[in-house]
C-alpha cells in the first residue's frame, strides 16, 4: 500500500485540483499494480465498470468511488477534495516533496475559476459541512423546524446567498439531530439536503449538487418516507437531465413516481407528490426529445392535480397546484420545439396563482425562453425583466437565463429594456 509520502506529490495534486476521483484511484492501483479485474473483484463490479470509473468518476456513484478508493489506498481527504467535498485546499508540495502550508485563497480562486454562479464563499462554506460539519449552530435560540422553514423561505424569495449561508449550520444540527435514527429526524435530513441541491442546482453547480442529493437519497432511504425518497430520486432525476444523462434521469424519475404512486395516494399531501413526479417525468421525456411520453405524462399530471386546491397548504413537501402543472406544460412544449403552443397554455397563467416570487418569476423566465425561440428579442426582453421585478436572482444566478440576457444584450443591445436587463443581470461591455 502507498505510504501517505507518496500521496504528496504534484500529480496528486493536479489531480485533486482537476476533481479527478478516477484518477486518483487509478494511480492507487497502478502503484500496486493491480489489473482493473482485480480491482474489479475486490469492490464487486467489473473490469469494464472500473476502467468508467477511473475515466468518469466524477459522474460515478459516490459508494462505489469510495469503495474503490478505500481498496487502493486513496487517502480518504484526497477523495473528497477530489470530490469538491473537503474545506482544505490540495497540499502545495515544495520541490523537495514536503507538505507545505494550505493556501484557501488559492483554493477559492480555483473555485472562482471553475464558473461556480453561486458566490464561491458560500460554496466554500457548504463543502465545509459537508466534508464535517459546522463547529456550532447558527442561532441556537430558535428551533431547527422553524430554521428550516426560514431556509426554505429564502429559497422561494430567491435569496440564494443567504440560503447558502444559513445551509452549513442547518445541516451540522439535522445531522445531531438524526443521531436519534427517528425516520422523522432521518426524513428532514434528507429534504434538507434536497433544498441544498435545489439552490446548487438552480445556481449551475451541478456536480456539488450530484453529490447533496445522494446523501438525501441515503437518508431519505434510512428514514422510510416513500415522499422523501420520491423527492431526492425527483432531484437527482434533474440533475442528470442537466448533466446530459438521459436515460439515468429517466429511470430515477420514475422510480419515484413508482414509490409515490404505491401509497395509494390516499392524501392531497401524496397526490401532489405524485402530479409533481408526473410533471417531472414529462420535462425529461420533453428534453429527451419523447414527444409522446412527454404529451402522455403531463396530461396525466394534469388529471392527478385535478383535485387539488388552488394553494397549497404551507410547509408541504411539493406544493404544487393545477396552475403549476399548467407552467410544467409551458416548458414542456418549449423543451419539445413548440413555442407557439407554449405561449398559448401560458395564456392562462398569471403571477397571482403563484405564491412565492421564486414561482412567479420562473412563469416570466419560462415564457421568456419561449418567446426568445420564436425570435421576438422584444418579448423576450419583457419577459424577463418582469422576472427581475420579482425575482432578481432567477435572471441573474441561473446560467440558462443569463445566458439569453447576455445574447440579448450582445445581438440586441437596442431593443427596450435590453440595457435595463443588463444591468440588473450584472452583465458588461
Amino acid at each position: 500500500m502507498a505510504t501517505d509520502a507518496q500521496w504528496n506529490t504534484a500529480q496528486v495534486r493536479a489531480l485533486v485540483v482537476g476533481r479527478d476521483p478516477g484518477g486518483l484511484i487509478r494511480l492507487g492501483r497502478q502503484r500496486l499494480r493491480w489489473r482493473q479485474a482485480d480491482l474489479g473483484a475486490r469492490i464487486g463490479c467489473s473490469p469494464s465498470t472500473v476502467s468508467r470509473l477511473e475515466q468518469h468518476g466524477h459522474r460515478s456513484d459516490v459508494a462505489l468511488l469510495r469503495r474503490a478508493a478505500e481498496a487502493v489506498g486513496v487517502p480518504p481527504h484526497l477523495l473528497a477534495a477530489s470530490l469538491g467535498l473537503s474545506t482544505a485546499a490540495p497540499t502545495r508540495v515544495d520541490p523537495s516533496g514536503r507538505r507545505a502550508e494550505e493556501d484557501p485563497m488559492h483554493r477559492r480562486s480555483l473555485l472562482a475559476a471553475a464558473g461556480l454562479a453561486a458566490p464561491v464563499s458560500m460554496i466554500v462554506g457548504l463543502n465545509d459541512a459537508f466534508a464535517q460539519g459546522a463547529a456550532r449552530p447558527a442561532v441556537p435560540s430558535v428551533p431547527l423546524d422553524a430554521r428550516i422553514a426560514a431556509a426554505r423561505a429564502h429559497f422561494d424569495a430567491g435569496r440564494h446567498t443567504q440560503l447558502l449561508t444559513a445551509l452549513p449550520g442547518l445541516l451540522a444540527d439535522a445531522h445531531r439531530a438524526a443521531r436519534s435514527r427517528e425516520e422523522f429526524t432521518l426524513g428532514r435530513l434528507s429534504t434538507l439536503y434536497v433544498l441544498a441541491s435545489q439552490v446548487l442546482t438552480k445556481t449551475g453547480n451541478y456536480d456539488q449538487a450530484r453529490t447533496t442529493t445522494d446523501r438525501a437519497m441515503v437518508y431519505a432511504d434510512l428514514s422510510g418516507s416513500a415522499i422523501a425518497a420520491a423527492a431526492a430520486a425527483r432531484e437527482m432525476s434533474i440533475i442528470l437531465r442537466h448533466q446530459g444523462e438521459a436515460a439515468a434521469a429517466q429511470h430515477h424519475i420514475m422510480t419515484a413516481v413508482a414509490r409515490v404512486e404505491a401509497t395509494g395516494l390516499k392524501t392531497d399531501a401524496q397526490s401532489s407528490a405524485y402530479a409533481q413526479m408526473l410533471c417531472t417525468q414529462a420535462y425529461t421525456h420533453a428534453v429527451a426529445g419523447d414527444r409522446a411520453q412527454a404529451l402522455t405524462m403531463i396530461q396525466d399530471a394534469r388529471r392527478a392535480a385535478r383535485s387539488l386546491p388552488d394553494r397549497a397548504p404551507d410547509g408541504r413537501l411539493f406544493p404544487l397546484t393545477p396552475a403549476a402543472v399548467q407552467l410544467y406544460a409551458v416548458g414542456v412544449h418549449w423543451a419539445l420545439g413548440d413555442a407557439g403552443t407554449a405561449l398559448d397554455v401560458g395564456a392562462t397563467l398569471h403571477p397571482g396563482q403563484f405564491p412565492t416570487a421564486e414561482r412567479r418569476a420562473r412563469m416570466h423566465t419560462d415564457l421568456a425562453r419561449a418567446w426568445w425561440q420564436l425570435g421576438k428579442a422584444d418579448r423576450t426582453a419583457a419577459a424577463l425583466l418582469d422576472a427581475v421585478r420579482v425575482s432578481p436572482a432567477e435572471v441573474r444566478d441561473r446560467p440558462a437565463i443569463r445566458t439569453i440576457a447576455a445574447e440579448l444584450h450582445s445581438r440586441h443591445a437596442r431593443t427596450p429594456g435590453v440595457p435595463e436587463l443588463a444591468k440588473a443581470a450584472g452583465l458588461h461591455g
